[in-house]
């Protein structure tokens, strides 16, 4: 039912879907892949196991076409996932969750010349975007320490210098600003239209791009010095909004990460286990895996129905026994682990399509979200020389 799915046309573009029959996907999602599918120069587009409704596109897809649509891309280009080693001599939930710096509060290279995680700010920040530097935004965007659990593949962790018990800390952030201004340039002119001058939009996009990885790296620097840890470099680090250029067309990723011999973190939920894979997607599925669990409800449904079930406090300490850092409750409930699909099963998909395989388990000890309300605002603990 899910795979190699055509549109009735007489040489139409392909639509194929990479899940199992048992998956959850939406209808509503599979009607946004042929709805992209039939947009003028649409070659094929490779559907996720995560695959869910977005606002005019689906979200857990790759798509190529002739055109380039910075619609497909969205608002959040460079939004990601990295993952640094971390090490701590104590890791106590309960006491690492309220040493976590305000990530609600921007840093200011010239303000906050002295804090020791602005060393990682260059001196030409992409785009001149000083907005919102060092901040993670809302949604589904995190910063969470978690500890490595199950090693699957042995040589392959040691590379990347990964041990089961070792501490790593996650951060998933887009480019809090930019990009929605880079995509407002566009729709105010051409709405969902393709883009009159690649070039042009590219090079914004890069910038964008750039900036999202600049900040994951500002991120893990100020919850390291927070909580008495030395700021590392990312393990993996890989965007899954953005598009390139790839054999003379457009390769677009909404929710999808690059997965053509990427080591790629797959999110799970705050109260589940992530997957690091190695990732070797081919042109079947543009070169792309899923990017995380994928939500199964909207966030109006996660509102009403966690509501109905649980408590704040009960959604502050997860399943798996780790704590939340959250002082919006709306959020509490729209970014409940039941709000999401089941990451085994999105990973047991990749793998039986062959896109990926997996390499080691993750699981939360602490997922910062926003600051708690009332807290103080924090500096981070430890000065340094400034920026470098």
């Amino acid at each position: 039912m899910f795979e190699h799915e055509t549109l009735p046309q007489s040489t139409p573009p392909t639509v194929t879907v990479f899940a199992s029959p048992g998956s959850w996907i939406e209808s509503d999602a599979l009607t946004q892949c042929y709805q992209v599918a039939a947009l003028d120069g649409m070659v094929h587009v490779a559907a996720m196991p995560d695959l869910h409704p977005g606002k005019g596109a689906p979200i857990g897809a790759a798509m190529v076409s002739k055109v380039l649509y910075p619609f497909l891309v969205g608002s959040d280009i460079g939004c990601g996932i990295a993952m640094f080693p971390m090490k701590l001599k104590r890791a106590e939930p309960a006491r690492l969750a309220v040493q976590f710096p305000n990530l609600d509060r921007a840093l200011d290279p010239d303000r906050d010349a002295d804090d020791p995680a602005s060393a990682v700010v260059p001196a030409d920040v992409p785009a001149g975007h000083v907005e919102g530097l060092g901040t993670v935004g809302r949604g589904n965007h995190f910063v969470e320490l978690a500890r490595c659990e199950t090693i699957f593949e042995a040589g392959h962790a040691s590379r990347l210098g990964l041990a089961a018990g070792d501490l790593v800390l996650i951060v998933h952030s887009g480019s809090r600003g930019l990009g929605e201004r880079i995509l407002r340039a566009h729709t105010e002119v051409h709405g969902a239209g393709p883009s009159p001058d690649p070039a042009a939009y590219l090079a914004m996009h890069d910038d964008a791009v750039r900036w999202g990885s600049l900040n994951r790296r500002l991120m893990a620097a100020r919850v390291a010095h927070a909580l008495g840890a030395e700021p590392t470099e990312p393990i993996v680090d890989q965007c899954h909004n953005l598009v390139e250029v790839r054999d003379g067309v457009f390769l677009h990723r909404k929710g999808a990460a690059p997965g053509d011999g990427c080591d790629v973190l797959i999110a799970g939920t705050r109260g589940t286990r992530s997957f690091l894979v190695a990732a070797h997607a081919g042109s079947d599925a543009n070169y792309s895996v899923a990017h995380g669990a994928g939500r199964k409800m909207s966030r109006s449904d996660a509102l009403r129905r966690g509501r109905a079930k649980h408590t704040v406090e009960e959604l502050r300490r997860t399943p798996v026994g780790s704590l939340m850092v959250c002082g919006d409750r709306q959020l509490l409930f729209e970014e409940a682990p039941t709000a999401y699909k089941r990451i085994e099963q999105v990973i047991a998909d990749l793998v039986r399509h062959d896109l990926a395989t997996p390499v080691a388990t993750t699981v939360p000890l602490v997922t910062y979200k926003t600051p708690e309300r009332g807290s103080a605002p924090q500096r981070d603990r430890r000065r340094g020389r400034g920026r470098r």
